[in-house]
């Protein structure tokens, strides 16, 4: 027996270790997400080491273990007893997106089961939780027996970890949002993927964000992002594709909580508003991919329009509001969406000069969409339902001064001027005719081959 294998872990040595640029061991990476999950290991060295991992990255090995290390961290759910294919979508993040109302509903109605265990704010991104909490009496902490009941009688459910459920990665996303550790690569991975795969999936659809509004910016760390976790999703047995899709202005108008609930049942309603086709698009792409790797379609674009028939013929809505009902949340306040929205304060922004809008600082509007209240500056903090922005002008657009160009609804009057101060500042314009050439939604698809030819030619410890 190799004695090296039995002696005690300390964790200031596994910091000390990662700090130093030494790659960690699948056992000291157990050992830190068993630390996670039970509360072995206090914040203050967990935070230590996130931002070792950080600086330093973790190789693809790190990565795989780490994943796997957290869902094992606690109870996993096995969808066996549901009788069909368990397919999932997750993004790596962005402004306004609300595909998961959308995709969730459609796949189901097209013959998969979508076990989705989904997540909160994080950074600048809004959190799936936080907009279905929106919808008084939604529930999102099922026990495991309460989230196969909702999928039985549903096709989809969409639930927060439980205690008991990848407990390691409930902490350690928490840590993240608040000690500037969001942007890596190895840790954007494993906490996706261990929510993931701890729902038992069949297969697996990545929507991986690149542009201004991105985590990570640079494209080509996107790709790598998007080769890292279908690698290593792969390995743990579960068929899987990404697309790097486009976040270089918000997803559809709405970027809240509740407002973005209210714009993915518009179109789940089969209206079709030209200001949000994206978010129609790409609902639909994600979709069809799902149903390609669910077995119910044998491509992707006739998965597309099997999702297309379920959203022209009212079905896809029909289960989304079955699961809200089923969550204990009240449908009824979908019957008037404006008489229930009550945001303390609503300031409308005009534009402040005329031109072509060239580029948004996705991002930073994003943290605008936060400083309303829609989000939260530390693990813990409420967030406001009603909170939140509309942005009426899309890259591209021409805009005259004095025209409105956003919508913005606060907790209070005094929270309006930062988030207008950051529009203001993030938004630009030009006064060339050239509107400039448009933006693929999807630039590219990494499948399990065109994963493994991105790996190969980068450095896996970025």
């Amino acid at each position: 027996m190799n004695p090296a294998a039995a002696s005690p872990l300390h964790m200031i040595d596994i910091i000390r270790k990662k700090r130093d640029g030494g790659a960690l061991s699948v056992r000291e990476i157990g050992f830190v997400a068993a630390g996670a999950a039970s509360g072995a290991i206090p914040s203050d060295q967990l935070a230590a080491w996130l931002m070792t991992a950080w600086l330093n990255g973790l190789n693809l090995e790190e990565t795989r273990a780490l994943t796997l290390a957290m869902r094992d961290s606690g109870e996993k759910f096995s969808p066996a007893r549901l009788g069909k294919s368990a397919v999932d979508k997750h993004s790596s993040g962005g402004v306004g997106d609300k595909t998961s109302f959308l995709v969730a509903p459609l796949a189901a109605a097209c013959g998969v089961v979508v076990p989705m265990i989904s997540g909160r704010a994080l950074g600048h991104t809004g959190g799936t939780l936080d907009k279905l909490e929106s919808i008084p009496g939604y529930r999102t902490a099922l026990s495991l027996s309460e989230f196969e009941t909702v999928l039985m009688k549903c096709g989809c459910s969409i639930v927060s970890q439980t205690p008991a459920l990848v407990p390691a990665d409930r902490v350690l996303y928490a840590l993240r949002d608040h000690t500037g550790t969001v942007e890596n690569p190895g840790l954007i991975c494993a906490s996706i993927l261990s929510k993931k795969l701890a729902a038992g999936l069949d297969a697996l659809v990545l929507d991986v964000k690149t542009g201004s509004g991105a985590f990570l910016r640079n494209y080509e760390e996107c790709e790598f992002l998007a080769a890292l976790m279908v690698a290593t999703a792969e390995a743990a047995a579960t068929r899987t594709v990404a697309l790097l899709t486009d976040m270089d202005q918000p997803l559809g108008q709405a970027a809240g909580n509740w407002i973005e609930l209210v714009e993915a049942v518009n179109l789940l309603r089969g209206n079709r508003p030209r200001a949000i086709e994206d978010l129609r698009e790409l609902s639909l792409i994600l979709a069809g991919w799902m149903i390609h790797l669910g077995g119910k379609s044998a491509t992707p674009q006739t998965g597309y329009q099997l999702a297309e028939a379920a959203l022209a013929d009212g079905s896809a809505l029909a289960i989304f509001f079955k699961m809200i009902d089923a969550q204990g949340g009240d449908v009824a306040v979908f019957d008037d969406p404006a008489a229930f929205h009550k945001p303390g304060a609503t300031r409308v922004v005009e534009a402040w000069e005329s031109g072509i809008i060239t580029s948004m600082d996705t991002t930073a509007l994003g943290w605008a969409v936060q400083r309303t209240g829609a989000g939260r500056e530390k693990a813990g903090d409420p967030v406001d339902p009603h909170a939140g922005i509309i942005f009426y002008k899309r890259r591209c657009a021409h805009v005259e001064a004095g025209e409105p160009i956003a919508t913005i609804y606060a907790t209070s009057e005094a929270m309006l001027d930062e988030p207008e101060a950051i529009l203001r500042q993030s938004i630009h314009f030009s006064k060339e005719s050239n509107r400039g050439a448009a933006v693929a939604l999807v630039s590219r698809v990494v499948t399990p081959e065109v994963a493994a030819e991105i790996l190969a030619g980068c450095d896996s410890g970025q």
